[in-house]
């Protein structure tokens, strides 16, 4: 099944997002069909600002050694590390991922809608194989958090060649269903919008963990070494030969 196929299935395509290789074939270990990056989680790995463009070669070296995995992957561009629309479009079309997502804003601002459409259609035109997400910031920033003009930046992105629309940030049900009433392509929500059953009842076709998975992980990471500080047995965990055996499936 294709990654575009996965957002026409009976329920929301529950998509998680990696950080780097090993959390990503532990998702695909635990059966899910396709897997996605986070922004935040590849740059503070790598000791950047998400907010930054520094993230660009790290996100481009973990998007090509993800393409091995045996699920589709999408990867989180953030604004495509350039203002130059024929950049982006060049570095779509070099990534080995079946989609991305690319936000309208830069540097936590919202940009021009235009400027937006603009590295929208060069995308869509230079990787026409690739399931582009467009993702509106006005709830996320809460700059412009309103539905006409999600909506409007919406319609435009997809007027411009958008596969989907990512809108993050605090929904409530009414703006969730105006959103799948008023766009013709899938609507992409963040986990924990509302409860998936409820996401699904409304039409949206995909949620995303987005940082969420990365931040939890850190948190029992040091809840984990607390309980050894505090003299407390070690927990249980994946065994070491568990997690070099899923690498090893990769090949060199």
């Amino acid at each position: 099944m294709s990654f575009a196929d996965l957002h026409r299935g009976p329920r929301p395509l529950l998509l998680p997002n990696a950080w780097d290789v090993a959390s990503a074939l532990a998702l695909v270990a635990d059966g899910h069909p396709a897997v996605g990056t986070t922004s935040l989680g590849v740059a503070a790995a790598a000791g950047i600002p998400d907010t930054s463009r520094a993230g660009r070669a790290a996100t481009v070296g973990l998007a090509r050694a993800l393409a091995r995995l045996p699920v589709p992957v999408t990867v989180d561009l953030a604004d495509g590390f350039s203002d130059n629309p024929a950049e982006v479009a060049a570095l779509v079309a070099g990534l080995p991922a079946a989609g991305v997502n690319l936000e309208d804003s830069t540097g936590g601002r919202l940009v021009d809608p235009e400027r937006h459409a603009a590295k929208v259609a060069a995308v869509a035109a230079a990787a026409p194989g690739v399931f582009l997400n467009a993702r509106v910031d006005t709830y996320w920033l809460e700059e412009e958090a309103d539905l006409d003009t999600t909506l409007d930046r919406a319609r435009r992105y997809v007027a411009a060649g958008a596969d989907g629309v990512f809108v993050p940030g605090p929904l409530g049900e009414a703006e969730v269903a105006a959103l799948v009433a008023e766009l013709p392509v899938p609507l992409n929500v963040l986990a924990g919008t509302l409860p998936l059953p409820r996401l699904a009842g409304l039409g949206v076709r995909r949620v995303s963990t987005g940082s969420l998975l990365f931040r939890a992980a850190l948190d029992a990471a040091v809840a984990v070494a607390a309980r050894l500080r505090d003299g407390e047995p070690a927990p249980a965990a994946t065994p070491y030969a568990e997690v070099d055996a899923r690498t090893a499936t990769l090949g060199a």
